[in-house]
């Protein structure tokens, strides 16, 4: 089940967020999964070298023999209610995985569990295990499925890094689309640092451009560099027809790294916030309260004794109606976080993405017309906020 960006979709939305990445060490995870723990062995299985096999068919397949058993199949039912509105179980999508822990954790993309009413795992072998979601994050479209696989003995998936990575740099592609035998494509990486915006208009920071064909059903699947380690994990193509054309995306596997232990313990990732009340400026709403810039995040509420309140960040004290809600102006204009620029909410939360509670940020805002900074100690992002 692949996500196929609109072509009207703003692919690359340039300036858009950098993050905190100075701050966030992205290459490092607490948690003692295989694919993390683990280096990725040699790839020991011979390839025959009689002349008919380039060295570089020979990595090839020595790659494929020595993961692709690691690559699962993964099949989703979702409820749906008939005309007696009595809920029925239905076939929702297929979608590939990673095993990442022989403990039966398999890594995949938000969407392909989306809603889920149940989740099926298939292995190479053939047999179907029932699964279930342990944690989704769908502002990076991530999710871990456990299944439990018995005495069975799984192929893991080991994990690299994305940091360093380079632009013509080899990459290998391994999907599951059909719970057949697995496919594998190959290609270079196109481009590094993309902002895409995502299933459910988030944006995903720093993804991995490649030209290796990733085709419908391979969502969720590793992007393995030469050494066979998962530095991303293939998310979406941009297509006019729903087919590759050579331009597909990858979740880059640091930032799986960085909210997979989240994911395990709480089911979600637990997000730095400041405490706010956001709204985003629009012209209309520049003109009516004639504010001193035309982007940026008004802050209509300061929760009184959070951390915004605490640094002097003022919420407005005028109660307007704005759409089908309230907000208050008169307050502070939010217009930078860290090095990012804060023009809308999408930058809002994007700046706060690699954060967790407790972390600082600085926070470039305008009082009163003029420009003030503060060093929030972040607390952490609530499920819901009240626009009253």
């Amino acid at each position: 089940m692949l996500f196929a960006v609109a072509i009207t979709a703003a692919l690359f939305l340039s300036g858009v967020v950098d993050g905190l990445t100075g701050k966030i060490n992205r290459t490092e995870s607490p948690i003692a999964l295989d694919a993390v723990s683990q280096p990725a062995p040699e790839l020991v299985i011979p390839a025959r070298d009689n002349g008919e096999y380039s060295s570089d068919e020979q990595q090839n397949i020595r790659i494929y023999q020595t993961y692709n058993e690691g690559v699962v199949n993964i099949t989703t039912e979702k409820l749906v209610y008939n005309w007696f509105f009595d809920p029925i179980p239905q076939e929702a999508g297929t979608g590939s995985g990673s095993i990442i822990d022989r403990k039966g954790y398999v890594l995949t993309n938000y969407h392909v569990v989306e809603d889920a009413y149940k989740v099926y795992i298939t292995l190479a072998d053939g047999s179907r295990h029932e699964g279930e979601v342990t944690g989704t994050d769908s502002e990076n479209d991530l999710a871990v499925i456990k299944f439990d696989p018995g005495n069975l003995d799984l192929v893991i998936i080991p994990f690299g890094i994305s940091a360093d990575l380079k632009v013509g740099q080899k990459v290998l592609a391994i999907g599951n689309p059909f719970a057949f035998e697995r496919t594998l494509t190959t290609g270079i990486i196109s481009g590094l640092g993309r902002p895409v915006i995502g299933a459910n208009n988030y944006v995903i920071r720093d993804m991995i451009q490649t030209d290796a064909s990733i085709n419908p059903g391979n969502s969720g699947g590793p992007l393995l560099n030469s050494a066979g380690e998962m530095i991303g994990v293939n998310t979406m193509i941009y297509s006019p027809s729903g087919g590759s054309v050579g331009i597909g995306f990858a979740s880059p596997v640091d930032t799986a790294r960085r909210v997979l232990p989240d994911l395990i313990e709480f089911g979600a990732v637990r997000r730095g916030w400041i405490d706010i009340v956001p709204v985003q400026l629009e012209a209309s709403l520049v003109r009516y309260a004639n504010l001193p810039v035309s982007q940026g995040i008004l802050v209509s509420r300061a929760i009184d004794g959070g951390n915004a309140d605490a640094v002097g960040i003022k919420g407005g004290t005028t109660r307007v109606r704005y759409g089908r809600n309230y907000i208050y102006l008169g307050g502070d204009i939010i217009v930078q976080i860290e090095d990012t620029a804060v023009r809308s909410l999408t930058d809002f939360f994007s700046a706060l993405e690699a954060t967790k509670p407790g972390d600082t940020v600085e926070v470039l805002f305008l009082s009163n017309g003029k420009e003030r900074r503060a060093t929030v100690k972040l607390s952490e992002r609530p499920e819901s906020m009240s626009w009253d």
